[in-house]
Parts: structure tokens; C-alpha cells; sequence
């Protein structure tokens, strides 16, 4: 399977502390690649040097390279908004604009130069249907997105990542605040939504790592511990440190 994002030696730190330590990972595209790994070790810091998420905040340096698509995403002529147009990113807790459910979706597509309406219309419908909740909202899309239940607010997220078409999808642990059954129905969007695209998760939870992801990443104190199929990493793990954790010694 073809890569789409290729790492290479990439180190980090917040001022004088390393936070990551020469990272080397290919992630292959529509798939599902999962980071793994206790509080604290390195994962959603990892996931934000994928589309610039850490250059907002202060006395971040990086080495290493990430490339997408074969362009180094760190060289100084890259467009940073047209970046995260590609490499779009759901957070832990839903954020929605305090606005209508129509105008979250319309947002990144107007700011990207879409103005007319019937344009937009079409944008709106097929994201959230991508994102599994145009049934939900049809027939309120003036209200509030805050009036939304937490599980469908991060949904309408995911539509709203999914409006200005990316081709990948960062989530950073996207379910952590999320009830049961609203956990259940992203796991299931997530698996459909990998045939158009490649999604990049956090989770914090092992089983959701196995129920969803094709790919698993174990991250432990900075470092890439293991990374392969994620079948073979839960049942036949090569490095000791990955098997102490998944079966519970340690995290």
C-alpha cells in the first residue's frame, strides 16, 4: 500500500524538553493507523507535527522531516492554510462554532473561496452525511450547533473537517468524551470514512485501537517503541516494552 505521510528522524522539544526523539514512521494511505501509548508519551504531540498544529505554540523546535505526498511539509515555502486544507484535524472535545449547524460546515469552504449558495448546499449535505448525521439535523440547520447532544456535536466536527475535502484526517483521541453508544457510531464512521480517506487516531483505549485501526503505533516516553499491522501488534508484539503494555504490566 502506497505511503502517504513518510517521517523521518523527526525530533521535538518545548523549550529545552524532548518530548519526541527521532521518530521514523510511514503512515500508508486509506487505511486506519492508530498511536498507542500511556499519558504523557508523546502521541498528540506527535499527531499536531503532521499538519502544523505545534508552530501555535511558543518555543517549539522541530528537526526531521515530514512528508506529504513527497513534499516536505516543514520547508518554508508551504502554505500552512492550504496544509490543513489537506490534513484536516478533529480534537478531543467537540469544539463547535457557536453558530448554526449550516454555517460550521459552510465555514471552511466560504474561507476557501466558495460563495454560492447551491454550491454550498451540496457541500453541507454530503458532509454530514459523510459524517453519518445529515438525518439528525436535516431539518434544523439554523439552530445552534451547542444545542447538539456531545456525541453529535463530534460528528458535526467531522463534517465540518470533511467539508473542505481533505485527503487525510487527524483525530486526537476523538471519543475520550464521548458516552458508549456515541463512541460506538464514530468507531463505525471512522471504518467507512477510511475508503475516501486516511485517518490518523489517538486513543487512549486499546480496544478501540483494535476494533477500528489497521495500523497501530506504540509511543513510550518520547520514542517509537513498535509499529506494524495491528493485528500483529496485539498478538504477536516484537519488542517487550509493547507486550508489557498491552497486556496491562505497565500504563
Amino acid at each position: 500500500m502506497k505511503d502517504i505521510i513518510s517521517v523521518k528522524k523527526l525530533s521535538l522539544w518545548y523549550g529545552y524538553n524532548q518530548a519526541l526523539k527521532n521518530i521514523n514512521l510511514d503512515i500508508p494511505k486509506n487505511s486506519i493507523t492508530a498511536f498507542i501509548g500511556p499519558s504523557g508519551c508523546g502521541k498528540s504531540t506527535f499527531i499536531k507535527t503532521l499538519n502544523r498544529m505545534n508552530d501555535l505554540i511558543p518555543e517549539v523546535k522541530i528537526k526531521g522531516e515530514v512528508r506529504y505526498s513527497g513534499m516536505d511539509i516543514y520547508s518554508e515555502d508551504v502554505d500552512i492554510n492550504n496544509l490543513r486544507k489537506n490534513i484536516g484535524m478533529v480534537f478531543q472535545k467537540p469544539n463547535p462554532f457557536p453558530m448554526s449547524i449550516y454555517d460550521n460546515i459552510a465555514y471552511g469552504p466560504i474561507t476557501h473561496g466558495i460563495r454560492k449558495r447551491s454550491t454550498l448546499d451540496e457541500i453541507v449535505e454530503r458532509s454530514l452525511r459523510d459524517a453519518a448525521i445529515w438525518e439528525e439535523v436535516k431539518d434544523r440547520l439554523k439552530k445552534n450547533a451547542l444545542s447538539l447532544s456531545g456525541g453529535q456535536q463530534q460528528r458535526l466536527c467531522i463534517a465540518r473537517a470533511l467539508a473542505v475535502q481533505p485527503e487525510i484526517l487527524l483525530m486526537d483521541e476523538p471519543t475520550s468524551a464521548l458516552d458508549p453508544i456515541s463512541t460506538s457510531r464514530i468507531e463505525e464512521l471512522v471504518v467507512d470514512l477510511k475508503r475516501r480517506y486516511t485517518i490518523v487516531m489517538v486513543t487512549h483505549n486499546m480496544q478501540q485501537a483494535l476494533r477500528v485501526s489497521d495500523y497501530t503505533a506504540f509511543f513510550l516516553l518520547g520514542e517509537l517503541v513498535e509499529f506494524g499491522k495491528t493485528d500483529d501488534i496485539f498478538s504477536r508484539p516484537v519488542n517487550r516494552k509493547t507486550e508489557d503494555y498491552i497486556t496491562g504490566r505497565f500504563g
